[in-house]
């Protein structure tokens, strides 16, 4: 199956990552780098509740990363496989400028 990830930081800027060969994370996995990452790059919830859902997280670790952790290599393959096994989802394109995470 085809899977890949995109993310697009404006007009200009996009990060693709094709996990042709390359296995998601388990979603536990998956869950535990994402708030890892979370955490590391001192995230904070798009919600006024606090309530931080899975594609949220997603989208602002993203954000957070910009073009210099996108640009890596091995880290981009650590976020796509991330978030392709916490979303489940074989095709995921992430907008940080439209703030929307789509499959």
């Amino acid at each position: 199956m085809h899977s890949v990830v995109t993310v697009t930081l404006d007009p200009s800027q996009e990060f693709r990552f094709e996990l042709d060969g390359v296995e998601p994370m388990s979603n536990e996995d998956a869950r535990r780098w994402l708030d890892n990452e979370f955490t590391r790059m001192e995230c904070e919830p798009l919600r006024a509740s606090g309530k931080v859902l899975m594609a949220d997280k997603v989208l602002v670790v993203a954000a957070a990363a910009g073009a210099k952790l996108l640009g890596d290599r091995a880290w981009l393959a650590d976020f796509a496989r991330a978030t392709s096994g916490a979303l489940a989802r074989p095709v995921i394109r992430i907008d940080v400028e439209s703030m929307t995470v789509n499959f």
